[in-house]
This record gives C-alpha cells, sequence and structure tokens, in this order.
C-alpha cells in the first residue's frame, strides 16, 4: 500500500509548501485538501460529526492555491482534492483549475469529488440541495469533455454549453483521475458509472470495501483504485484495508503549526513503513 494525508490547510496551521516538503521527505506519496467555500452562520444542518463544527472548516484555503504552492514545493508527491465540491463550482474555471495545476505540477494530480453535506453552503452557490447528486453526475462528465475535446460541448439536465475551446489541457492522459467520495448506493452508483477512483472514508470496514470491489468488478469496472479516506492509527485495520485490496490509506493529519505537525508526520510515517 501506498500512504499520504489528508487533511485541512488553513491560515492557523502549517503551510502547504513546507507541508508538501515535509510529505515527500517522510516517503508520504500524496496529500489530500479539503474543501469549503465558506461556512454560513446558520446552523440547520447539523455537522456530520456531531457537536459543534471544528474551527478547520471555517478557515479553509482555497485547494487549488494550496496545492499549487504543494507543488512548487515538491518533486513527486501526488495532489489531491479530498474533496472538492463541485456541486458549489462552475464546470469552466474548475476545469481551467484542475487542468493549469496538472500542467504546473507535470501531471500529479488526483480529482477527489462530492456532493457535499452542507446544505446552506449549497444553496449560497445557487445548488438545490435535492438535485446535488444528478448535478454532480454532469459536471463530471462535462469537465472531462472540457479536458478531453479540443472543441467540447456538453447538453444535460443541469449543466449545458455549445461548442467551446478550453485549454489548458491537463498533462495526464486521458485526464486525471476523477476520485468518486462517499459510499452511498448514489455515490457508488456515480463511481461504477463516472469515477476513475474510490475515495470511501475510514470507517467503512474493510469487508465492505471488498465486497464493493468485487460489485464494481462484475459491473465491468475491475481494479479502480481505492484511497481510503482520513484513516486513524489503528494498524489492525490498516492491514485488513490492504487485504481488501486498498491502494492508499491517507491518514487524518489535525491542523496544527508546523513543529507539532512535523511531530506527528514522523509517527505517521512509522506506522506507514510498517505496511508499505
Amino acid at each position: 500500500m501506498r500512504f499520504g494525508v489528508s487533511t485541512f490547510v488553513t491560515d492557523e496551521g502549517i503551510r502547504p509548501g513546507a507541508l508538501a516538503r515535509a510529505l515527500e521527505e517522510r516517503g508520504f506519496d500524496s496529500l489530500f485538501l479539503a474543501e469549503h467555500s465558506h461556512i454560513p452562520a446558520s446552523r440547520q444542518t447539523p455537522y456530520p460529526g456531531g457537536g459543534e463544527m471544528p474551527r478547520v472548516y471555517y478557515r479553509t484555503l482555497d485547494p487549488f492555491v494550496a496545492l499549487t504552492a504543494a507543488a512548487a514545493a515538491s518533486e513527486h508527491l501526488l495532489l489531491g482534492t479530498g474533496v472538492a465540491l463541485l456541486v458549489q463550482r462552475d464546470v469552466f474555471h474548475t476545469a481551467k483549475e484542475v487542468a493549469s495545476l496538472d500542467l504546473l505540477s507535470g501531471g500529479r494530480v488526483l480529482f477527489g469529488v462530492g456532493v457535499g453535506w452542507n446544505r446552506e453552503e449549497m444553496r449560497d452557490h445557487g445548488t438545490d440541495p435535492r438535485t446535488r447528486g444528478a448535478l454532480l453526475d454532469e459536471q463530471i462528465q462535462a469537465v472531462k469533455a472540457l479536458w478531453t475535446q479540443e472543441k467540447a460541448e456538453f447538453h444535460g439536465a443541469h449543466v449545458a454549453f455549445d461548442p467551446a475551446y478550453a485549454w489548458p489541457k491537463p498533462v495526464q492522459r486521458p485526464h486525471p483521475p476523477v476520485y468518486i467520495g462517499g459510499e452511498s448506493p448514489a455515490a457508488l452508483a456515480r463511481l461504477a458509472r463516472y469515477g476513475d477512483g474510490w475515495l470511501p472514508r475510514a470507517h467503512l470496514e474493510p469487508d465492505e470495501i471488498q465486497r464493493v470491489r468485487d460489485r464494481l468488478a462484475a459491473e465491468g469496472r475491475p481494479g479502480l483504485p481505492v484511497s481510503v479516506f482520513g484513516a486513524g492509527r489503528d494498524e489492525e485495520r490498516i492491514a485488513r484495508w490492504g487485504d481488501a485490496g486498498v491502494d492508499r490509506v491517507t491518514f487524518l493529519l489535525p491542523t496544527r503549526p508546523e513543529s507539532e505537525t512535523l511531530r506527528r508526520l514522523d509517527e505517521l510515517a512509522a506506522i506507514a513503513e510498517r505496511h508499505r
């Protein structure tokens, strides 16, 4: 297995360039950054983790700006979104941002996407929470068209545009892999139809991951890479994920100042070394 880190980069923690250098020095292969454009003051949508929403949600940097800084400070580190809230984004700007990052990094982008959970945040972007899944399905198809077609067009119920030119094109061929976040039936259907990889959260049992992989193989999608997202330090569970065919485990890294972050990374690197 390979090992990476998933985290929030904020104005109060380690800077992305320093984090990227530290990850490469310790043998990690990837960095996945969370995204929230803003947090509405209304708390009608409960935080999924229970209790008060952690401070990092309010202060996260733009993931593509932060990943560009990480790209400039590293040579081989894969640069992931975990996850980009595509349903709150314009497809043209997003396609250009991802392609630009892929070009500037030499083809190191992993584009993780999800539908999100904060309904007030979605509504502020003009997104109807009731149709966000159908919107995401079309957006994935649309950004792939913009990446791969010289003169792209798309006509769906939620996303539609006439023939258009969009550059730069990504370095990766046919395009950066789109990793689908989530474990719901809708997310798994999206994975089977449009995904190039899967980002299941770390609470999912290894046996269930194996069942999903078997079902994907039966549906003609064998061998899709699986990156478990936001893992802890349970080494027995990490070993079982490996037995279930997981390709990568990303450790959940708390957002802390640089000195404390480096100490935590040393501890995680020791765990990773025992399971490579």
